[in-house]
């Protein structure tokens, strides 16, 4: 499968010239339909929600969009829930999946009516203690091991932070039904980036088993399953997408295998996605600035890993595209590199690519979901710009670029140097 960019050179050009590169461009078109798609897979459950992972891309523009689409938030932190908050999220539009989660994070989680979900057996009391238990409660479950389905071992959730064993879900839903908790949720998260339908089905069973055994052993009250994220997309070229529908079916007849026989249909389901919802409807615009041919030959753009921390810091792939040269051949192998002092600081190795040329754009495909939101400083270096292609053509700036302004505004100059 061939990668386009969702926006032509005459419209980056358009756009660069107000706004200058480096910055993450979003496609409000694409989100959408996939939004919708996303519920439509699931629209047999009658409960069924979409907590978007703001981690994954926290801009308010973004977030309201897909409160537009009917998805809720899953928070991890107190900023996110404020963010949340702020944007118009509350109660049960939000899910709070935190772990090492600090006193405040679950005050203001309690406070805002959120969805707690619970990492660890220990956190029953210390939640009691500082914010006190609420009657909608959630856990966080680990089988342990490793997971597999029928193409083989997907991850290793033995090895995993995330979590608690069943004996500890049992006692940690007796715990809490004795301190107040009425109704209670099962979450877990067994595998990243999966490009198979096969995985929410098989997560689903075995957390649909795990509802039916928790229920029958403690009487719990059990009103839904959160399967997550873990759908992941094809960043390479020849990879194809997750075809959601096909999950969509293949959770449904677990459903109807394992609750519905149990009594247990009107359990909702509910998803956590967030590279899935907004990964491919986001890209990072950069610009060539610099040529060099030593032992290998260089690009040098104006983005860096401060930019796009994945290939840094994974050596994960993403696609470019050199706009204006989609037809041209890919003739010429580049390292394609950012100015930071760190040798890492790499968007491609050895990658081939049409002939690039100082002042070329480059598009960084699928970096709209721990794109921008994985951003740093190191070396001084400034948070870019973001940048919303509306659906009817024209751009609207959701963040602006950091300034030298921002990167020194923590520090206290006259105190710094009397």
């Amino acid at each position: 499968m061939e990668k386009k960019p969702f926006v032509t050179k005459e419209k980056l050009e358009e756009i660069a010239a107000k706004y200058p590169t480096p910055f993450h461009l979003y496609d409000e078109k694409g989100i959408r339909e996939n939004a919708r798609r996303m519920n439509q897979a699931f629209s047999w459950n009658k409960g069924f929600r979409e907590y978007f992972a703001v981690k994954a891309t926290p801009n308010p523009v973004l977030m309201k969009i897909l409160k537009e689409e009917g998805c809720g938030v899953d928070c991890s932190s107190y900023t996110e829930l404020m963010l949340s908050d702020a944007c118009g999220f509350g109660g049960a539009d939000i899910m709070f999946s935190s772990n090492d989660t600090p006193p405040e994070d679950f005050r203001l989680a309690k406070k805002l009516g959120a969805i707690i979900n619970l990492d660890d057996l220990t956190h029953v009391e210390f939640l009691n203690e500082v914010a006190g238990i609420p009657e909608t409660i959630c856990c966080r479950y680990n089988p342990g091991g490793t997971f597999r389905t029928a193409n083989g071992i997907m991850d290793n959730p033995g090895e995993a932070k995330y979590g608690m064993t069943y004996g500890q879900m049992a006692e940690a839903y007796r715990k809490l039904g004795q301190l107040g908790a009425k109704r209670f949720g099962i979450h877990a998260f067994l595998a990243s980036n999966t490009q198979t339908e096969e995985y929410y089905p098989e997560l689903a069973r075995i957390l649909f088993e795990l509802a039916v055994k928790l229920r029958d052993k403690t009487g719990a009250d059990i009103r839904f399953v959160n399967l997550s994220g873990g759908v992941g997309i094809p960043y390479t070229p020849d990879g194809e997408p997750v075809d959601i529908l096909k999950v969509g079916e293949g959770v449904k007849e677990a459903f109807r295998r394992v609750l519905e026989p149990a009594g247990m249909g009107d359990v909702a389901v509910f998803t956590e996605l967030g590279r899935f919802m907004l990964g491919p409807y986001g890209c990072l615009v950069t610009r060539a600035v610099h040529e060099k041919h030593t032992y290998k030959d260089y690009i040098g753009v104006d983005a860096c890993a401060a930019n796009l921390m994945r290939p840094a810091m994974y050596g994960a792939y993403h696609h470019i595209t050199v706009m204006g040269k989609e037809d041209a051949p890919c003739d010429h192998k580049y390292d394609v590199t950012g100015g930071l002092c760190e040798n890492n600081d790499k968007f491609a190795i050895d990658r081939m690519l049409p002939k690039i040329d100082k002042g070329d754009l480059l598009v960084l495909h699928d970096t709209g979901a721990h794109g921008f939101s994985m951003g740093y400083n190191y070396n001084g270096k400034l948070r870019s710009a973001e940048i919303l292609l509306k659906e009817d053509g024209s751009f609207e700036l959701i963040r602006r670029a950091e300034t030298p302004e921002d990167y020194f505004a923590t520090l206290d100059f006259l105190n710094l140097f009397g």
